[in-house]
């Protein structure tokens, strides 16, 4: 195993959105972070909800608490009891795409799922992978089907 502070140099960034397809990208960061000897960082982005007319957001709403609960929810789902420990949650406001391509400068690599909790299911890539994959600073990995990384030993 290599010394952490080998690790801080290097840094996986993957981001998450709850979805099936952003637990197996977290679980092929890890695998890659292993082999890489790089730090896991998990990206979750929010946004306000856009609101017509006269409705408005609950004011006891807390986008970034539930943001947190569902990254809680990716790793657990992802790794159980044996999650990674250099594994490092970030929460961010704005746009997914925006905040996952501020978040990977500088990074040796992005992982993302091809396609997430909304748009059309029967397209390749999600707008979000489909943007990280065209702009992305770094190295780029997107997640397709349903197989998961040989197991950690």
């Amino acid at each position: 195993m290599t010394d952490t502070a080998d690790r801080s140099d290097h840094r996986i960034v993957v981001g998450v959105d709850g979805s099936e397809s952003s637990v197996l990208a977290l679980q092929w960061a890890a695998f890659y972070g292993t082999l890489l000897a790089a730090r896991l960082e998990v990206v979750m982005a929010w946004e306000y909800p856009p609101t017509f007319g006269w409705a408005a957001i609950a004011p006891d709403w807390d986008p970034a608490a539930d943001v947190q609960r569902v990254l809680a929810e990716t790793a657990q789902a992802a790794f159980g009891e044996h999650a990674p420990a250099d594994m490092h949650f970030v929460v961010r406001e704005g746009g997914a795409a925006k905040v996952l391509l501020d978040e990977c400068k500088g990074a040796t690599m992005v992982v993302v799922g091809s396609r997430g909790h909304g748009g059309f299911t029967g397209l390749l890539l999600g707008s979000v992978s489909a943007n990280i994959a065209e702009h992305a600073p770094c190295p780029v990995l997107i997640i397709h089907g349903h197989q998961g990384p040989p197991p950690r030993h």
